[in-house]
């Protein structure tokens, strides 16, 4: 070997490009599995609504970022091997590129055990069908591009068959992102949701604030101004866009009316995509919400929030 043409800047353009494949082949199944979680939802999972959405924006982020760099590293390497042929001896290339198939060999085994398990123990749904076929399919895809580079003395573009697969796999990230960008939403209607999102945490607390104060006093406040508590350091929240007072009626000595304007609505289904029916993060039903304004009426119990007793001390 010329050990004249070969350094550490050799090893480290082999770490980097391999480093990148990893959290690639990471972020796009992420972005998949999220994907199939969002359009195939499971009862007993944790994803709700936008909730899910909001877990496509990291492999997102990584996969706009790290992707184009992965696919200079590896154009870089290929090229600087082809020119300089001792280079193809490099043992650090030799020992990343078999570690990776040996990887990517075992997680096509795994993923084939892991399906006729599932499927002995009668648990085979379309969700988990799609999740074993993206597995399989991004490991398969690794395993011919690394070990096409091992065996042959070309670049892979150069070759009209690797330039067809590798266009394909390109042409399908591409796909997954802009569906990802798609079902994630814009940043401007993700700021608006989470304005939402904060004016109803602030009706929340209302809420409770104006049930504790009829339990102590036995009635409702005229107005939120009376729920201003110097010792408590309680202040009746305001509207984070626009820092107005939300509106606030005493309907009745048991009853009242919370208002608010929305940016959007709460209930954000699309007709393409299925909802799953459990919500583990509290808002529910009882706080859906159309865009513009909302009133929310709320009647007391007094039998399930009674009272609090005063205790008369005597001097």
């Amino acid at each position: 070997m010329n050990h004249s043409k070969t350094g550490p800047k050799d090893v480290f353009f082999h770490l980097l490009s391999i480093m990148g494949l990893y959290v690639t082949v990471v972020a796009l199944g992420s972005l998949i599995f999220q994907l199939i979680n969002i359009y195939f939802p499971d009862p007993l999972a944790y994803e709700y609504g936008r909730y899910a959405k909001d877990s496509l924006k990291w492999p997102l982020s990584i996969l706009v970022v790290v992707f184009p760099v992965y696919a200079w590293l590896s154009y870089r390497t290929q090229k600087d091997v082809v020119e300089n042929p001792q280079k193809r001896e490099l043992k650090v290339r030799k020992w990343l590129i078999y570690f990776t198939l040996s990887l990517a060999a075992l997680v096509i085994v795994g993923d084939l055990v892991s399906l006729i398990y599932t499927f002995l123990n009668g648990e085979i749904t379309v969700r988990f069908i799609l999740k074993v076929l993206t597995v399989f399919a991004i490991a398969v895809a690794v395993f011919v591009y690394y070990n096409w580079n091992l065996k042959k003395e070309t670049m892979a573009i150069k070759d009209p068959t690797m330039r067809v697969f590798i266009s394909a796999v390109i042409l399908v990230v591409l796909a997954f992102v802009v569906t990802g960008f798609y079902i994630a939403g814009s940043p401007q209607s993700a700021r608006l949701q989470k304005f939402d999102d904060r004016r109803v945490n602030d009706l929340q607390i209302l809420q409770s604030q104006l049930v504790n104060y009829w339990q102590t006093k036995r009635a409702l406040p005229d107005s939120l101004d009376a729920l201003r508590d110097d010792i408590s350091g309680f202040v009746p929240p305001k509207d984070p866009q626009t820092g107005n007072i939300y509106e606030y009626v005493k309907t009745g000595n048991y009853s009242f009316e919370l208002c608010a304007v929305f940016n959007v609505g709460s209930d954000l289904k699309d007709a393409a995509i299925a909802q799953p029916v459990y919500n583990p993060y509290g808002y529910s039903e009882n706080w859906s919400h159309d865009a513009g304004r909302v009133c929310f009426s709320r009647t007391i119990d007094p039998e399930r929030y009674p009272p609090i007793p005063i205790e008369r001390v005597k001097i």
